[in-house]
């Protein structure tokens, strides 16, 4: 359960009680808002007995003296004034919201003397705090010591010159933090209890937004010729899915961009099972699909002025007497046909056949697919970076910056004749895997081959959509990555 922030902006607060938390860069003598809450200089006073240096993050945590209008006092450091980025606001926010405890009202003073802090700046800090206030403790009965009590909500005054231009930014962070927390539930939620028609029903629900969805059952996919994601599914007993979203902001004539997900709900590697430590992770192979339902729910809440589609493949991959087996050959709708070599090489099994529905029918700008697919890509990046395999420069170079910009890092791996012959079959048009090797390469490959001209980005989030190290913005262990990049991406290059 998220903690509940009621935040305003305004040029001012009342202070009768409560908590105060103030910003301070390096350079400045001061912090903001210093003189109002404290008149007496005790923070000044407590910051040089405890050597409070103001490095970025650094947190000085004060009771109030009597005499002062509040009861604590909390300093953040910036860092150096000069060097600070959107995402070093959002990080401040996140600091602020793990001080905000035990108390029904907060004003924060964002206004550093010496530095001009913008409304989009005051927009970021407020995303900072609802992002670190996500938490997910729908299954716990007993709380810990500090979440005895019942969540409850807490009224944030954020003090900035600018409090209209911050208010109307402040919608946009809104409806990013709406996106990444239903992509963080989405990922944490337990297998037992997302399953691909529950998947499906979550997707449904945004209609509510103004969204546009379909759900496409077994019997629909198998008379398009989905025999590649089919044969994915065919050893669970629950039914597999197919999700199409549409968000219609921009013009009629104007073609769609187009967002794909991987929504495996549970992965145990079918007949090629995988080794049961650390399988209970496999609930979070549908980190593609919820980083698209994330995004789409941003678009619409926030009315971007574009057209754009989201696609998901939901499929439970068991290994069950009806389980496709490795040496089967299947038929994807695009009427290519596929060894399976590995079937827990699946995920592209689902994506190759949406990605091609995608591109026929609606003909987009791009697509993008978002899929938690090799465990290669975890060994050669980690969980700093996303890996990103593309056909096209400009996007591909779009998507890069978009990753600078939210601090969703992307890092570009090649693609090439070399490795595309690699998943070369000797009995069908290609296999499901080129072994070792360039695992994640060859996997990005086999996806090419679906997409024909159509300007195509494969982002491999293995180790970023879950698991990935906690921060100031996030403590959850489903991250919700791609939904803040994706919303830049189309915010800064694809609206009207």
């Amino acid at each position: 359960m998220s903690a509940k922030f009621e935040i305003s902006f305004s040029k001012s607060a009342k202070l009768n009680g409560g908590l105060a938390i103030l910003l301070k860069s390096t350079e400045a003598e001061s912090a903001a808002g210093a003189e109002t809450v404290d008149p007496a200089g005790v923070v000044a006073k407590a910051a040089r007995i405890g050597r409070f240096s103001a490095r970025s993050m650094a947190a000085l945590d004060i009771v109030a003296p009597e005499a002062a209008p509040v009861e604590r006092i909390v300093v953040i450091g910036l860092g150096k004034a000069a060097e600070l980025t959107a995402h070093d606001w959002l990080r401040a926010g996140g600091a602020a919201a793990s001080k905000i405890k035990n108390t029904d009202k907060a004003a924060i003073f964002i206004d550093v003397p010496g530095l001009e802090t913008t409304a989009r700046a005051a927009a970021d800090f407020a995303l900072g705090l609802l992002l670190r206030a996500y938490s997910f403790d729908t299954y716990k009965t007993k709380k810990n010591d500090e979440e005895e009590k019942p969540a409850k909500s807490v009224k944030v005054t954020i003090v900035t010159a600018d409090p209209a231009g911050a208010k109307k930014a402040f919608s946009h962070s809104e409806a990013i933090a709406g996106g990444v927390n239903l992509a963080r539930d989405l990922v944490n939620e337990p297998p037992n209890v997302l399953g691909p028609v529950e998947f499906a029903a979550k997707a449904k629900e945004l209609e509510k937004l103004g969204v546009e969805v379909e759900i496409l059952t077994e019997k629909e996919m198998r008379r398009l010729g989905m025999g590649a994601l089919l044969g994915v599914a065919q050893g669970s007993v629950r039914p597999p899915r197919l999700a199409i979203m549409q968000w219609k902001g921009g013009k009629p004539k104007d073609r769609p961009v187009a967002f794909v997900g991987k929504g495996v709900v549970f992965d145990t590697g079918g007949i090629s099972i995988k080794p049961a430590a650390g399988m209970e992770d496999m609930k979070g192979d549908m980190g593609g699909a919820a980083a698209v339902t994330g995004l789409m729910h941003v678009l619409a809440s926030r009315k971007a002025a574009v057209n754009a589609v989201g696609i998901i493949g939901l499929v439970e991959n068991m290994p069950d007497g009806n389980a496709q087996r490795p040496g089967d050959i299947v038929t994807s709708m695009s009427g290519q046909t596929i060894e399976v070599i590995n079937t827990d090489a699946e995920g592209r099994l689902v994506l190759c056949d949406a990605l091609w529905y995608c591109n026929d029918r609606f003909k987009p700008q791009f697509m993008i697919n978002l899929a938690t697919l090799t465990g290669a890509i975890v060994v050669a990046l980690g969980n700093v970076h996303a890996g990103l395999f593309s056909n096209d420069d400009k996007l591909s170079g779009q998507l890069t910056a978009a990753g600078l910009s939210t601090n969703e890092k992307l890092w570009r791996m090649p693609l090439g004749k070399d490795y595309d012959k690699l998943i070369d079959s000797k009995f069908a048009d290609m296999k499901n895997t080129g072994g070792r090797q360039a695992g994640s390469i060859t996997a990005a490959h086999f996806l090419k081959r679906f997409v024909q001209e159509t300007p195509w980005a494969h982002l491999d989030i293995a180790g970023t959509a879950m698991g990935s190290p906690q921060d100031e913005i996030n403590q959850s262990w489903g991250s919700g990555f791609g939904v803040r990049l994706l919303d830049e991406l189309v915010r800064a290059h694809y609206e009207a």
